[in-house]
């Protein structure tokens, strides 16, 4: 009709509140006491066992796991706290199957790994719902370290330099702490709030005062805070959002994917949440699976993942793609967007195929259109904040093995830093042997 307004088809209440309930149920149930021992009694318990060495937190997971064989889950959650104090919720969004279980010696032999995510997860499910805090703190050593930033990284130094006795301060800018775990990933995979039980459970220990809605990206408040402290790790995360600079890239119905999941985390009830009929999401990576899958689950029509690089390229695991694929995601490789338009009465995106010539990407100039009333970017982040006078390498913060800075007294981790991935488990370990690190300096003084 002529002088219609074109509007896209981005609705909430797509699906009823029992259907959502079924989509976005546990992906993986919690083990029962029987089903963990007769998992438990498939590892072999290598010696020098190569799950070790695949873990980014290095636990003992033949000795864990032997002690559930023993009924022991507490023993074996200990094990794995020693390591991994974020170890609950990396047995719920681990990539296990390119880590730890890629590695069993079963997965070689027979295709079939020991589950060792589920049995992590039994094992710390078990100890958290305990009283008693697994951990005490030692003798109080009057030395101040700030934590800006509570997500894996910082909860994991936190917790450990507290549990040496240090006075630790977490300034928070959002109003929830958590970062990655508590606004984005998928809401399938961690269940009933896990993300805030597992801080409060973490906060046991003393001695770390948790302050949220704290901005620090001002310069000179950041170097005030560095002057007010014996030591500071850095885990701000990747605020920034890579543009992707096509054509209309700034209408509403075109957003950030990180964002989305964001939302739709906080969101209490998901029919409320608006969808449209039509998704594409822009990216490979583990973001670009996680909101593909969950816009499918909240009833959008049809769902299309864009990857400008052929499949094997992709970020996300090919585990992670199955479960995409077998959601009804549609995973079109090798296209790049051009161009988000109109077509009659519809919303449309424009691609480009790709090729890949001496390893630099090329487009072919061939072209298709996919209906799309909603387009999702999951095409990276990037640092975004003023960092006083650290060193940056890479659009990071430069780091040495040990989390050590440029500046004396400031270390830095997780996803900001450069040795960083957006994985929960490994800037846990980040944060873990930075607090090593600066608790050895604030005993001995020495940042050399």
């Amino acid at each position: 009709m002529d002088g219609q307004v074109d509007v896209p088809d981005i609705r909430a209440g797509r699906l009823g509140g029992a259907q959502l309930a079924e989509n976005f149920a546990d992906l993986h149930p919690p083990l029962k006491q029987y089903e963990a021992v007769v998992a438990a009694d498939r590892c072999f318990f290598c010696y020098e066992a190569p799950c070790i060495a695949a873990c980014p937190t290095e636990i003992d997971i033949p000795l864990f796991i032997r002690q559930i064989q023993a009924d022991q889950p507490l023993s074996a959650a200990k094990t794995i706290f020693d390591q991994n104090i974020l170890g609950g919720m990396c047995a719920r969004v681990c990539p296990t199957e390119t880590l730890c279980e890629q590695a069993c010696v079963r997965e070689l032999s027979e295709g079939k790994p020991v589950e060792i995510g589920r049995l992590q997860r039994f094992a710390t499910d078990q100890a958290m719902a305990v009283a008693k805090h697994p951990y005490d703190r030692e003798r109080e050593t009057g030395k101040r370290v700030v934590i800006i930033g509570a997500g894996p990284a910082g909860l994991a130094c936190a917790h450990r330099l507290a549990m040496k006795g240090h006075a630790v301060d977490i300034l928070e800018r959002r109003s929830k702490p958590g970062g990655l775990n508590e606004y984005g990933i998928a809401a399938y995979k961690t269940k009933d709030n896990f993300a805030a039980a597992e801080i409060e459970w973490l906060l046991q220990i003393g001695g770390i005062t948790l302050r949220t809605t704290h901005e620090t990206s001002d310069l000179e408040a950041l170097e005030a805070i560095i002057a007010d402290y014996d030591a500071v790790f850095v885990a701000v995360g990747l605020d920034g959002v890579n543009s992707l600079n096509v054509a209309q890239e700034s209408l509403s119905e075109v957003q950030n994917a990180v964002e989305y999941i964001a939302t739709l985390r906080q969101t209490t009830d998901l029919s409320t949440l608006p969808i449209g009929r039509h998704v594409v999401v822009i990216g490979g990576g583990m973001t670009a699976i996680d909101a593909a899958v969950q816009t499918k689950l909240l009833g959008a029509e049809s769902v299309t993942i864009a990857y400008r690089r052929e499949q094997s390229a992709m970020p996300a695991s090919r585990y992670e793609q199955d479960i995409a694929t077998s959601r009804g995601v549609r995973i079109l490789c090798n296209v790049q967007p051009l161009h988000l338009g109109r077509n009659s009465n519809s919303r449309e995106i424009e691609l480009e195929y790709t090729t890949e010539i001496n390893g630099q990407l090329r487009g072919t100039g061939e072209t298709l259109r996919l209906s799309a009333d909603q387009v999702l970017l999951a095409i990276g982040q990037s640092l975004d904040q003023s960092l006083a006078n650290l060193t940056l390498e890479s659009g990071k913060i430069k780091t040495n093995s040990s989390g050590r800075t440029n500046l004396e007294k400031v270390w830095a981790g997780g996803d900001c830093a450069t040795n960083g991935t957006d994985l929960t488990v490994t800037a846990v370990a980040q944060g873990r042997d930075a607090a090593e690190d600066i608790h050895n300096y604030l005993m001995t003084q020495n940042y050399g």
